[in-house]
């Protein structure tokens, strides 16, 4: 009887948490996505870009990535100041590189492109004159630049620049006016969470924790990471843990289940007890 009595209570716990959850959880993962096709764009964009023209790789001022219907393109812009593009990559939801689209018509940058530009501008301005963004060792700050619902910011991401290792945290957010002037900037993460993989560490379940300051969920940035690193992994799960709630994110299913701490506990306990 006292077995089922705590079943019963651990699945109260899981459903009300979980009902109270996903507006929340729904907010972070779209924001997730959206950096995440950004990236992926960025990242299979600049392969094509490097492969197919070569002889324009001095000519490149930068590139940035933005999705718009069902494609996430890629643009490619020379070193003018009003810059003209270079080239357009676009792909589809599946990411395939043989299906790209690429536009080598020049001309100036569209209205969209162009606030994308000015606030990407303004971000690496900041990461050289404020010392709030930090640099490690074999890293880079990458500046992810998206205009969600009116709303107009910069994700800075850190990269690794050597193989076998995810690097999480370390990030920060600027948001901007509608005219594209700077309101705040922040650390998201004030640390630095580098996790080595290989195959030893298949099925592994990696786990990190947040401060009060970073939130109490995983963050749409540390979301974006373990997407883009998912097929160079073969990890399981990775969990957040914060004082008052646990994010658990399946790699198979891309699934995000958010509970409250003390549902976690108490299936924690529970398990032990099991065992026992």
């Amino acid at each position: 009887m006292k077995v089922l009595i705590s079943i019963l209570s651990l699945f109260f716990f899981i459903e009300n948490s979980f009902c109270q959850d996903k507006l929340v959880r729904d907010k972070v993962l779209a924001e997730a996505y959206l950096l995440y096709n950004s990236e992926k764009a960025s990242w299979n964009g600049t392969d094509i870009f490097l492969e197919k023209f070569p002889q324009k790789r001095e000519l490149i001022g930068g590139y940035l990535s933005y999705s718009e219907s069902d494609l996430h393109n890629c643009i490619f812009f020379d070193k003018s100041e009003d810059p003209n593009l270079l080239a357009k990559i676009s792909f589809n939801g599946s990411f395939n590189i043989e299906k790209a689209k690429i536009d080598t018509v020049q001309r100036k940058l569209n209205r969209l492109e162009k606030d994308l530009f000015t606030i990407r501008q303004v971000a690496l301005k900041e990461i050289n004159q404020d010392t709030i963004f930090k640099t490690y060792k074999n890293t880079n700050l990458n500046p992810i630049p998206i205009i969600i619902n009116k709303e107009k910011k910069v994700f800075i991401l850190t990269g690794p620049q050597i193989s076998g290792v995810v690097v999480l945290g370390n990030d920060y957010l600027l948001t901007f006016n509608k005219n594209n002037k700077l309101k705040n900037k922040k650390a998201i993460h004030k640390n630095i969470i580098p996790i080595e993989y290989n195959e030893k560490t298949d099925d592994a379940v990696t786990m990190h924790t947040h401060l009060e300051s970073t939130g109490d969920i995983i963050t749409s940035t540390d979301l974006c990471t373990l997407m883009l690193y998912k097929d160079y992994l073969n990890w399981k799960q990775h969990i957040v843990i914060s004082n008052k709630k646990v994010s658990l994110w399946s790699f198979d299913n891309e699934h995000l289940m958010i509970m409250a701490k003390k549902a976690w506990e108490k299936i924690s306990n529970f398990k032990k007890e099991k065992k026992d």
